[in-house]
């Protein structure tokens, strides 16, 4: 064989297609005669072979046509690089086998054609072959090996190479440390990178984009100052790997000094380092320095103008991130889906739906490909500006789901309260097996807090703990959030104690949890510690505190973090601020929380919903009315809190019709869907008005179950008025919800025993001695001198008890004089009158 092909090269040598001819149909090939003379190797290695696969073929039909033989390892590479297997398999068994260089083109063909496991049982078959592999059949093995992620064969192969001394090849080394890192094994490739004599640039960025990925980015620093001690210089894939680390780390005095050192090296138009800086300085939030830079870049290509429109939305600039989307569509560059990604975020918090659907406009009329991120990013969009519907129809219409768009649904869902429907979500992504993330299960423990659903929270925890996410700072703060939700502050506090590493979500998570179960005072303590150990307050802990002191209710210690707000600038918060007014009114000063109120120079429906909350608590209904009126005239749109808070009002003041006529405008006109909130506002409406049968039938029509929060309005509502059957109907649901709430048994034996159903009574008694309910006494506070003082039901414990009775035996003398009669609703047993 190997004659004939010499026979076949001499022949052929007097010939030549020209590049003219490449592109001709076989019809108009030069006949013989008019080839002019060039090696047949030579032509077969230039650059002018063709790369089409029509073009290859109709040189291969001519080469047989002039009776040359065709069984050549350089068409062989022809048909590999066209991407033509069956072709390039059949011309490979007419060559010599026992040539290694067949053998390696075919693997390497493989490789580049993604075939890797092809590639593998090739180089089976080499050795089966008796074929010895050389330094060039390596790489390519080990590269099928690192694509495939099967580490335990690529060791196997190494321990051939180092057999064979090939083991510090620069080619085969660079191979084998990029298997070990793409797997994680980052000690093993550390090993054979000191090995190896000779590094080149390659290999230095191979190392230090592996720590990079790893994570080890103290040792990815560490390498880069080794490259720099030796005479490797750095090229822009290393300085784009270090420039990450800068980002990710907020080392701002080693990245600013690394930009120098772009300078001086000349490298400071290369795109990918332009676009790396650029990066690193929007992550610092130094957005001055990274427009500066992008304004200096000559012709900015696609990813510096995603990257500075990310870097606006990532620091909160959606006005800038906006003008800069609208100046690079009229620069005539085009968006990509990942611009559309990146800028979508900033249509979220301006909350504009209708720019939303413009944008979803623009990507389906310009056939801008819609991947799984882009998907995500219109799924958040729409939950976020409360258009379900077109969420799901986006969620709908894709035929690939990932674990990212079903977050997405989860996430949106819980914050429009549809808790049952991200429950449903995350059972699909489950039966799919999809593997849930970090950031799914944190999306999903909030559903179960919000449904009280502490089972499913459970396993939920154990997931996390097998998977090894309990120390993630943001997923441990769902689970406290979630067991607290539960009523299980005491597994919340077990969860938050053993959080290794807390950040300001956590504190603020555990803060929220302690004020938002009745435990102002833990709530306060772990806000001074929070500030102790040096953690960060923002505009959540200092709202969570103010919340706190509310409840509590301490206006010295409200007045000291307003104080602290004012000497750290964080007035200018609006939650903050909102936090602030509803403290203020809280604490019986409606003054200050009107100050509050008005010095603010910009409002949102949580400043509007705090003043207006704070005069409707009050009893202010026309002041609060007036406020409501107002907030509309501002262009502010009303949202459930609101409601929620001018409903009650009208409870309080006994205004019934009106309260009716904003419930009727909230969903009726609005299309505001109530919850559960505007539900019990409206029994407890009705109740307070003594117009129960009409609290009954506003629970009946409830277009979900009525929870143990509706339910025990309308008990109390009984108890006010003396109705027993409807009392006895409230009481049977609630003893089933909350069996271990001695509130709900105090109050319907109390109506029994005043309506002389003493039998009832004694049954009533005997189910909480059977349940085991403790009775948990009521207590009152309040602050005199930045002192709260606390007060149980006949308490004598009091330092100035004596006073304080003598005080309000005066007290009662002039109520009665006022015409007061006391309501003695426990009346005695008839059996202990007798006794």
């Amino acid at each position: 064989m190997h004659h004939r092909n010499l026979f076949s090269i001499r022949k052929f040598s007097q010939l030549v297609i020209p590049l003219k001819y490449l592109h001709t149909t076989p019809q108009q090939f030069p006949k013989p005669s008019e080839f002019p003379t060039l090696h047949l190797p030579l032509f077969l290695q230039s650059s002018s072979f063709p790369s089409n696969l029509k073009h290859g073929k109709q040189v291969h039909t001519q080469l047989i046509l002039n009776g040359i033989t065709t069984a050549n390892a350089l068409l062989l590479a022809m048909y590999l690089r066209c991407g033509t297997f069956n072709d390039a398999k059949n011309l490979f068994y007419q060559i010599d086998l026992g040539c290694i260089k067949r053998w390696n083109l075919m693997i390497r063909g493989l490789v580049k054609m993604g075939w890797f496991r092809f590639a593998l049982l090739l180089y089976f078959k080499m050795l089966g072959c008796g074929v010895s592999p050389d330094n060039f059949t390596f790489p390519s093995v080990v590269k099928a090996c690192s694509a495939l992620n099967n580490v335990r064969f690529g060791a196997l192969v190494h321990e051939v190479i180092l057999s064979m001394g090939f083991e510090v090849n620069v080619f085969i080394g660079s191979s084998l440390i990029n298997l070990y890192l793409k797997n994680g094994y980052i000690n093993r490739a550390r090993r054979l990178f000191d090995k190896m004599p000779v590094k080149d640039c390659v290999l230095w960025n191979v190392m230090l984009n592996g720590y990079v990925k790893c994570g080890e980015l103290d040792k990815a620093v560490d390498i880069f100052d080794e490259m720099r001690k030796g005479e490797t210089k750095p090229n822009e894939v290393t300085f784009a790997a270090i420039f990450s680390v800068c980002a990710s780390e907020g080392i701002v005095d080693f990245g600013t000094q690394l930009h120098g050192l772009v300078v001086s090296c000349g490298l400071e138009s290369n795109s990918m380092v332009a676009n790396t800086l650029l990066s690193m300085y929007s992550k610092f939030g130094w957005l001055f320095d990274a427009r500066k830079l992008f304004d200096t870049v000559r012709q900015a290509d696609l990813v510096a103008w995603n990257g500075m429109i990310s870097g606006y939305v990532q620091n909160g600039f959606m006005e800038d991130a906006s003008c800069l989307f609208k100046e690079m569509i009229s620069s005539s560059v085009k968006p990509d889906s990942i611009t559309f990604s990146s800028f979508l975020p900033a249509v979220t918090r301006l909350g504009s739906l209708r720019k939303g659907k413009e944008i979803h406009g623009y990507i389906l009329r310009h056939g801008v490909p819609l991947d799984v991120f882009l998907k995500s990013a219109l799924i958040d969009v729409y939950l976020k500006c409360r258009d379900v519907e077109m969420a799901r129809n986006v969620y709908n219409q894709s035929t690939k789901v990932d674990v990212v768009m079903c977050t997405a649904m989860i996430s949106g869902y819980v914050l429009n309260g549809m808790n049952s429907d991200a429950l449903e979500i995350f059972r699909w992504l489950l039966q799919e097996k999809i593997k849930p993330n970090v950031v799914t299960l944190a999306s999903v423990l909030p559903a179960c807090a919000d449904l009280a659903a502490l089972k499913l929270g459970k396993e939920l925890h154990g997931t996390i703990i097998k998977n090894g996410l309990a120390d993630r700072c943001h997923v441990g703060s769902a689970v406290l959030d979630m067991y607290a939700k539960c009523g299980r502050l005491d597994l919340a506090h077990h969860v938050f104690r053993r959080l290794s590493d807390r950040d300001s979500i956590c504190w603020n998570s555990m803060i929220t949890s302690c004020s938002q179960n009745g435990r102002p005072e833990e709530a306060i303590d772990l806000f001074r510690q929070m500030g102790r150990i040096g953690t960060k307050y923002d505009s959540v802990s200092i709202s969570a505190a103010l919340s706190a002191c509310a409840n509590q209710p301490a206006l010295h210690y409200g007045k000291e973090i307003h104080g602290f707000m004012i000497k750290v600038s964080l007035c200018s918060d609006l939650f903050a601020r909102s936090a602030l007014i509803d403290m203020y009114a809280k604490c019986g000063n409606l003054a200050f929380a009107q100050r509050v109120f008005d010095m603010m120079e910009e409002k949102n429906e949580v400043s509007w919903n705090s003043i207006i909350a704070a005069y409707g608590n009050h009893g202010r209904l026309k002041d609060c009315l007036a406020l409501f009126h107002e907030m509309l005239k501002s262009k502010i749109q009303p949202d459930h809190v609101t409601f929620l808070a001018i409903i009650s009002a009208c409870g309080h003041a006994g205004e019934v019709n009106d309260g009716i006529q904003y419930f009727k405008l909230m969903t009726q006109e609005l299309g505001i869907p109530a919850k559960m909130e505007h539900y019990a506002c409206m029994v407890d409406l009705y109740g307070r008005a003594g117009r129960l049968n009409e609290a009954f039938k506003t629970i009946k029509s409830m277009p979900f179950s009525p929870d143990a929060g509706v339910w025990g309005t309308l008990l109390g509502a009984c108890r006010n008025h003396g109705n027993v059957e409807l009392a006895e109907v409230a009481s049977r649901h609630l003893f089933d919800m909350e069996p271990q709430n001695s509130g709900y048994y105090v109050l319907l034996s109390n109506l029994l025993a005043n309506a002389g159903h003493w039998g009832s009574v004694l049954k009533v008694r005997s189910l909480m001695k059977e349940r085991g309910v403790q009775k948990i006494p009521g207590y009152s506070w309040i602050e005199v001198n930045t002192t709260t003082h606390m007060f149980f039901a006949a308490d004598g414990s009091h330092p100035q008890s004596k006073h304080i009775y003598s005080l309000l035996k005066i007290l009662l003398l002039e109520l009665k004089r006022e015409g007061y009669v006391p309501q003695h609703h426990l009346l005695m047993h008839p059996q202990g009158i007798v006794s």
